[in-house]
Protein backbone atom coordinates (compact mmCIF):
# COMPACT_ATOMS: atom_id res chain seq x y z
CA UNK A 1 0.00 0.00 0.00
CA UNK A 2 1.12 3.30 -1.11
CA UNK A 3 2.49 5.43 1.85
CA UNK A 4 -0.09 7.66 1.07
CA UNK A 5 -2.97 5.96 1.25
CA UNK A 6 -1.34 5.04 5.10
CA UNK A 7 -1.28 8.49 5.92
CA UNK A 8 -4.51 9.13 4.95
CA UNK A 9 -6.04 6.32 7.17
CA UNK A 10 -3.88 6.77 10.25
CA UNK A 11 -7.03 9.62 11.34
CA UNK A 12 -9.62 6.83 10.28
CA UNK A 13 -8.17 4.18 12.54
CA UNK A 14 -7.86 6.25 15.52
CA UNK A 15 -11.82 7.76 15.09
CA UNK A 16 -12.66 3.91 14.95
CA UNK A 17 -10.25 3.07 17.95
CA UNK A 18 -12.02 5.89 20.13
CA UNK A 19 -15.59 5.08 18.71
CA UNK A 20 -14.99 1.37 19.79
CA UNK A 21 -14.00 1.88 23.29
CA UNK A 22 -16.82 4.22 23.85
CA UNK A 23 -19.20 1.33 22.70
CA UNK A 24 -17.12 -0.95 25.11
CA UNK A 25 -17.62 1.36 27.95
CA UNK A 26 -20.88 1.95 27.56
CA UNK A 27 -21.70 -1.77 27.34
CA UNK A 28 -19.36 -2.79 29.99
CA UNK A 29 -21.72 -0.02 32.48
CA UNK A 30 -24.64 -1.49 30.81
CA UNK A 31 -23.75 -4.97 32.15
CA UNK A 32 -22.97 -3.30 35.77
CA UNK A 33 -25.78 -1.60 35.43
CA UNK A 34 -27.73 -5.09 34.91
CA UNK A 35 -26.07 -6.79 37.86
CA UNK A 36 -26.38 -4.35 40.32
CA UNK A 37 -30.85 -3.75 39.29
CA UNK A 38 -31.04 -7.34 38.79
CA UNK A 39 -32.05 -8.00 42.56
CA UNK A 40 -34.39 -5.39 42.97
CA UNK A 41 -36.18 -5.98 39.65
CA UNK A 42 -36.44 -9.91 40.79
CA UNK A 43 -37.97 -8.32 44.37
CA UNK A 44 -40.69 -6.37 42.55
CA UNK A 45 -41.82 -9.25 40.42
CA UNK A 46 -41.80 -11.26 43.29
CA UNK A 47 -43.83 -8.94 45.13
CA UNK A 48 -47.01 -9.43 42.80
CA UNK A 49 -46.09 -13.09 43.07
CA UNK A 50 -48.43 -16.26 44.61
CA UNK A 51 -45.86 -17.68 47.05
CA UNK A 52 -45.57 -20.54 45.33
CA UNK A 53 -44.33 -19.18 41.97
CA UNK A 54 -41.07 -17.01 43.79
CA UNK A 55 -38.54 -19.91 44.38
CA UNK A 56 -39.32 -21.75 40.99
CA UNK A 57 -36.76 -23.24 39.41
CA UNK A 58 -36.51 -22.24 36.57
CA UNK A 59 -36.81 -18.63 37.78
CA UNK A 60 -39.90 -17.24 36.24
CA UNK A 61 -39.33 -13.84 36.24
CA UNK A 62 -42.53 -12.22 35.01
CA UNK A 63 -46.02 -13.49 37.42
CA UNK A 64 -48.11 -15.88 35.83
CA UNK A 65 -51.22 -13.93 38.06
CA UNK A 66 -50.49 -10.34 38.72
CA UNK A 67 -51.14 -10.38 42.74
CA UNK A 68 -52.08 -6.90 43.50
CA UNK A 69 -53.87 -7.47 46.44
CA UNK A 70 -50.66 -7.82 48.28
CA UNK A 71 -49.75 -4.07 48.33
CA UNK A 72 -53.32 -4.01 49.90
CA UNK A 73 -52.89 -6.82 52.61
CA UNK A 74 -49.21 -5.46 53.71
CA UNK A 75 -51.16 -2.42 55.31
CA UNK A 76 -53.74 -4.86 56.87
CA UNK A 77 -50.99 -7.11 58.36
CA UNK A 78 -48.90 -5.02 59.85
CA UNK A 79 -48.35 -1.39 61.04
CA UNK A 80 -46.37 -0.02 57.80
CA UNK A 81 -48.44 3.37 58.22
CA UNK A 82 -46.34 3.85 61.65
CA UNK A 83 -43.22 2.31 60.16
CA UNK A 84 -43.20 4.47 57.70
CA UNK A 85 -44.34 8.00 59.28
CA UNK A 86 -41.37 7.51 61.96
CA UNK A 87 -39.06 6.38 59.29
CA UNK A 88 -39.75 9.73 57.53
CA UNK A 89 -39.81 11.91 60.64
CA UNK A 90 -36.52 10.65 62.05
CA UNK A 91 -34.73 11.04 58.81
CA UNK A 92 -36.08 14.27 57.67
CA UNK A 93 -35.29 15.69 60.76
CA UNK A 94 -31.70 14.24 61.21
CA UNK A 95 -31.12 15.41 57.26
CA UNK A 96 -32.25 18.79 58.55
CA UNK A 97 -29.76 19.00 61.38
CA UNK A 98 -26.69 17.26 60.13
CA UNK A 99 -26.95 19.66 56.89
CA UNK A 100 -27.31 22.51 59.13
CA UNK A 101 -24.69 21.96 61.67
CA UNK A 102 -22.23 19.92 59.05
CA UNK A 103 -22.10 23.47 56.66
CA UNK A 104 -21.72 25.89 59.61
CA UNK A 105 -19.33 24.19 61.09
CA UNK A 106 -17.57 23.52 57.81
CA UNK A 107 -17.64 26.80 57.20
CA UNK A 108 -15.88 27.67 60.62
CA UNK A 109 -12.97 25.43 59.37
CA UNK A 110 -12.68 27.02 55.96
CA UNK A 111 -13.60 30.50 56.36
CA UNK A 112 -12.46 31.56 59.80
CA UNK A 113 -9.15 31.17 61.32
CA UNK A 114 -8.36 30.53 64.60
CA UNK A 115 -5.94 28.54 66.74
CA UNK A 116 -4.66 25.08 66.52
CA UNK A 117 -8.10 25.29 63.17
CA UNK A 118 -6.26 22.29 60.93
CA UNK A 119 -5.58 19.95 64.12
CA UNK A 120 -8.92 20.43 64.98
CA UNK A 121 -10.18 19.48 61.68
CA UNK A 122 -7.85 16.74 61.61
CA UNK A 123 -9.05 14.92 64.96
CA UNK A 124 -12.87 15.39 64.29
CA UNK A 125 -12.51 14.53 60.69
CA UNK A 126 -10.33 11.38 62.19
CA UNK A 127 -13.88 10.29 64.30
CA UNK A 128 -14.59 8.85 61.13
CA UNK A 129 -12.05 6.01 61.40
CA UNK A 130 -13.07 4.91 64.79
CA UNK A 131 -16.14 1.99 64.08
CA UNK A 132 -19.18 2.96 65.76
CA UNK A 133 -18.96 -0.62 67.59
CA UNK A 134 -16.45 0.54 69.81
CA UNK A 135 -18.39 3.55 71.08
CA UNK A 136 -21.79 2.28 70.92
CA UNK A 137 -22.13 0.62 74.55
CA UNK A 138 -20.79 4.06 76.43
CA UNK A 139 -22.95 5.78 74.25
CA UNK A 140 -26.13 4.20 74.82
CA UNK A 141 -25.17 4.05 79.00
CA UNK A 142 -24.86 7.76 78.91
CA UNK A 143 -27.96 8.37 76.80
CA UNK A 144 -29.95 5.63 79.36
CA UNK A 145 -28.58 7.73 82.26
CA UNK A 146 -30.24 11.09 81.12
CA UNK A 147 -33.32 8.77 80.08
CA UNK A 148 -33.41 9.43 76.41
CA UNK A 149 -33.47 5.36 76.02
CA UNK A 150 -36.55 4.25 73.76
CA UNK A 151 -37.49 8.03 72.62
CA UNK A 152 -36.66 9.41 69.16
CA UNK A 153 -34.36 11.97 70.92
CA UNK A 154 -31.89 9.54 71.25
CA UNK A 155 -31.74 8.51 67.46
CA UNK A 156 -31.82 12.07 66.52
CA UNK A 157 -29.17 13.18 68.88
CA UNK A 158 -26.79 10.38 67.40
CA UNK A 159 -26.94 11.31 64.07
CA UNK A 160 -27.38 15.32 64.04
CA UNK A 161 -23.65 15.64 64.07
CA UNK A 162 -21.55 14.26 61.19
CA UNK A 163 -17.53 14.38 60.56
CA UNK A 164 -18.50 12.93 57.01
CA UNK A 165 -20.89 16.01 56.26
CA UNK A 166 -18.28 18.36 57.80
CA UNK A 167 -15.66 17.09 55.98
CA UNK A 168 -17.71 16.95 52.44
CA UNK A 169 -18.82 20.72 52.65
CA UNK A 170 -15.38 22.33 53.90
CA UNK A 171 -13.77 20.52 50.88
CA UNK A 172 -16.50 22.81 48.75
CA UNK A 173 -15.93 25.95 51.01
CA UNK A 174 -12.87 25.89 50.15
CA UNK A 175 -13.39 26.05 46.06
CA UNK A 176 -15.28 29.47 47.36
CA UNK A 177 -13.04 32.89 46.93
CA UNK A 178 -11.98 33.85 50.03
CA UNK A 179 -12.45 37.42 48.55
CA UNK A 180 -16.50 36.95 48.76
CA UNK A 181 -16.25 36.76 52.36
CA UNK A 182 -13.75 39.48 52.97
CA UNK A 183 -15.58 41.85 51.16
CA UNK A 184 -18.66 40.75 53.35
CA UNK A 185 -16.69 41.70 56.44
CA UNK A 186 -15.91 44.76 55.07
CA UNK A 187 -19.39 45.57 54.21
CA UNK A 188 -20.21 44.91 58.24
CA UNK A 189 -21.67 41.50 58.09
CA UNK A 190 -21.35 39.04 60.92
CA UNK A 191 -19.56 35.67 60.32
CA UNK A 192 -23.31 34.08 60.71
CA UNK A 193 -24.71 36.78 58.62
CA UNK A 194 -21.83 35.74 55.47
CA UNK A 195 -22.22 31.66 56.35
CA UNK A 196 -26.20 32.32 55.74
CA UNK A 197 -26.44 35.27 52.91
CA UNK A 198 -22.91 34.66 50.81
CA UNK A 199 -21.73 31.09 51.42
CA UNK A 200 -24.88 29.05 51.95
CA UNK A 201 -26.80 30.23 48.35
CA UNK A 202 -23.63 28.87 46.74
CA UNK A 203 -23.43 25.68 47.77
CA UNK A 204 -26.92 24.24 46.88
CA UNK A 205 -25.25 21.68 44.95
CA UNK A 206 -23.41 19.92 47.56
CA UNK A 207 -25.87 20.30 50.48
CA UNK A 208 -28.09 18.78 47.96
CA UNK A 209 -25.47 15.65 47.78
CA UNK A 210 -25.08 15.82 51.57
CA UNK A 211 -29.04 15.38 52.35
CA UNK A 212 -29.53 13.07 50.06
CA UNK A 213 -26.52 10.62 51.39
CA UNK A 214 -27.84 11.49 54.95
CA UNK A 215 -31.09 10.92 54.08
CA UNK A 216 -30.63 7.22 52.82
CA UNK A 217 -28.35 6.42 55.62
CA UNK A 218 -30.88 7.27 58.40
CA UNK A 219 -33.87 5.43 55.94
CA UNK A 220 -31.61 2.01 56.08
CA UNK A 221 -30.20 2.30 59.76
CA UNK A 222 -31.17 -0.43 61.76
CA UNK A 223 -28.47 -1.23 64.50
CA UNK A 224 -29.62 2.25 65.87
CA UNK A 225 -33.06 1.91 66.43
CA UNK A 226 -32.26 -1.43 67.43
CA UNK A 227 -30.81 -1.05 70.46
CA UNK A 228 -32.59 2.19 71.49
CA UNK A 229 -36.30 1.98 70.10
CA UNK A 230 -38.28 -0.39 72.37
CA UNK A 231 -42.35 0.53 71.84
CA UNK A 232 -43.61 -0.84 68.81
CA UNK A 233 -45.38 2.39 68.28
CA UNK A 234 -41.73 4.12 67.57
CA UNK A 235 -40.36 1.39 65.33
CA UNK A 236 -38.74 1.83 62.13
CA UNK A 237 -39.64 0.69 59.02
CA UNK A 238 -36.05 -1.84 59.23
CA UNK A 239 -37.09 -2.44 63.15
CA UNK A 240 -40.44 -3.23 61.66
CA UNK A 241 -39.84 -5.36 58.73
CA UNK A 242 -37.52 -7.38 61.20
CA UNK A 243 -41.01 -8.21 63.73
CA UNK A 244 -43.45 -8.64 59.91
CA UNK A 245 -40.86 -11.19 58.90
CA UNK A 246 -40.63 -13.16 61.80
CA UNK A 247 -44.61 -13.58 61.98
CA UNK A 248 -44.52 -13.99 58.40
CA UNK A 249 -41.44 -16.15 57.49
CA UNK A 250 -43.05 -18.53 55.34
CA UNK A 251 -45.21 -15.58 53.09
CA UNK A 252 -42.47 -14.67 50.68
CA UNK A 253 -44.37 -12.21 48.62
CA UNK A 254 -45.74 -9.94 51.75
CA UNK A 255 -42.03 -9.80 52.50
CA UNK A 256 -40.94 -8.52 49.05
CA UNK A 257 -43.69 -6.29 49.25
CA UNK A 258 -42.72 -4.45 52.48
CA UNK A 259 -38.91 -4.62 51.15
CA UNK A 260 -40.33 -2.94 48.25
CA UNK A 261 -42.35 -0.12 50.22
CA UNK A 262 -39.05 0.07 52.22
CA UNK A 263 -36.98 0.76 49.18
CA UNK A 264 -39.41 3.30 47.39
CA UNK A 265 -39.21 6.28 49.24
CA UNK A 266 -35.46 5.88 49.06
CA UNK A 267 -35.13 5.75 45.28
CA UNK A 268 -37.76 8.45 44.63
CA UNK A 269 -35.50 10.65 47.01
CA UNK A 270 -32.83 9.68 44.50
CA UNK A 271 -34.45 9.94 41.33
CA UNK A 272 -35.61 13.66 42.53
CA UNK A 273 -32.26 14.92 43.39
CA UNK A 274 -29.88 12.51 41.04
CA UNK A 275 -28.31 16.11 39.02
CA UNK A 276 -27.81 18.11 42.32
CA UNK A 277 -26.36 14.90 44.21
CA UNK A 278 -23.92 14.28 41.22
CA UNK A 279 -22.91 17.87 40.47
CA UNK A 280 -22.02 18.18 44.43
CA UNK A 281 -20.20 15.03 44.30
CA UNK A 282 -18.11 16.22 41.47
CA UNK A 283 -17.41 19.62 42.46
CA UNK A 284 -16.27 18.98 46.17
CA UNK A 285 -12.71 18.78 46.34
CA UNK A 286 -12.13 21.03 43.50
CA UNK A 287 -10.08 23.97 43.60
CA UNK A 288 -10.33 27.05 41.30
Amino acid sequence: MPADDLHVSEPGVRVFGRVLRKVFGYCFMLAACAFVMLPFVWMLFSSFKANNEIFMVPIRWVPETWQFEHYVQIWQKSNMLVWLLNTTLLAVVVTLLQVLTGSFAAYGFSKIHFPGRNVLFLIYVATMAVPWQAYMIPQFKMLSMVGLNDTRWSIILLQAFGAFGVFMMKQFYDTIPVELSEAARLDGMSEFGIYWRVILPLSGSSIAALAIITFTNTWNDYMGPLLYLRSPDLYTIQLGLKTFISQYDADYSMIMTGSVLSVLPILLVFLVGQRHFVEGIATTGMKG
